[in-house]
């Protein structure tokens, strides 16, 4: 089922808790600005604590009385996650809404993170994946306290669909491609929230784990990064274009509330804009999903490669 959606679609989240990482800008910014407003506790999980406390303050100038706070996160550094989510259980708050949404997109060169992984499946992959594992006991305490599901949000792409698991060489160790390297983060984002999906319908849960994409839409992931002043210049220029043509940041923030709140969503779901190729639109629905991204048995060796690099053991 696809409609016509907006943010005033969005029920009341009094009482909700929602976690949010890389929240200080594009489309977790809109998304953590839009949930503040219906009435969510927000978190805004940033690994830049200036940008993050600037996003934080635009919010509350936007929308007074916001219940808002902000935490460092880093996703390229196994120990931040870890530290991070055991402040959060700390708390011994429920969390009902986790949405999996920083990212990191094509680095022109080979980076690695703080545990040595190749920066964008260390980041995209491994972090979300390690966060995920740890904060489900604050997600299990909301399903308990509530009939309404807790929901677990994984941002994908419609970038997975040109992606390939290249179990050969995960790490992109040899032949670095910043594009091939991003689709197959991508991809494995996808697969892997379905694979929780299963394990979680598995195990008796009530927790829904879904995924989204934005489309294209003009986010910051377009416009940073190392790259020369010509490319960041240019890249601004089609951000422009995107923004005129396709989805803005604001826009492509929409598929991702949908995920998180519309009571339409199916646990295992994947949504986004139905627009020409995904690409924009108004209207929000089920998204299309690759062949690849269909392959359980991948699927399975994906998540045991993923708790052996992390140390995490999900479900």
């Amino acid at each position: 089922m696809s409609h016509s959606w907006t943010s005033a679609d969005i029920p009341s989240q009094t009482g909700k808790r929602v976690l949010i990482t890389g929240a200080n800008s594009g489309i977790g910014y809109h998304a953590a600005f839009t949930l503040a407003r219906k009435g969510a506790h927000v978190i805004l999980a940033c690994r830049d604590r200036a940008k993050g406390k600037a996003a934080l303050n635009r919010i509350v100038d936007d929308a007074p009385g916001a219940n808002i706070e902000l935490a460092i996160l880093d996703l390229a550094s196994l120990a931040s996650v870890r530290a991070f989510a055991a402040q959060q259980l700390e708390q011994r708050q429920p969390l009902d809404i986790l949405i999996n949404n920083a990212g990191v997109m094509a680095p022109p060169k080979r980076l690695q993170t703080a545990d040595g992984f190749e920066l964008q499946f260390g980041t995209n992959v491994l972090g979300h994946f390690a966060l995920t594992g740890l904060l489900l006991p604050a997600l299990r305490q909301a399903g308990e306290k509530s009939s309404e599901a807790p929901r677990i949000v994984t941002i994908a792409s419609i970038a997975h669909k040109r992606g390939h698991l290249n179990f050969d060489d995960l790490q992109y160790q040899r032949n670095y491609a910043p594009m091939k390297t991003y689709q197959q983060s991508k991809l494995a984002n996808l697969m892997l929230a379905l694979e929780l999906d299963r394990r979680l319908r598995a195990a008796g849960s009530n927790i829904l784990s879904v995924a989204a994409h934005p489309g294209v839409a003009n986010t910051n992931l377009f416009q940073t990064g190392d790259r020369s002043a010509f490319e960041n210049a240019a890249r601004k220029v089609l951000g422009h274009v995107i923004g005129a043509f396709l989805n803005t940041d604001a826009e492509g923030a929409l598929p991702t509330l949908y995920a998180a709140t519309s009571s339409d969503v199916t646990g295992g779901g994947y949504y986004g804009p139905q627009g020409f190729q995904e690409m924009s639109g108004e209207e929000i629905g089920p998204a299309k999903i690759a062949p690849q991204a269909r392959d359980n048995a991948a699927a399975a060796r994906l998540w045991n490669i993923c708790e052996q690099l992390t140390g995490v053991t999900v479900l």
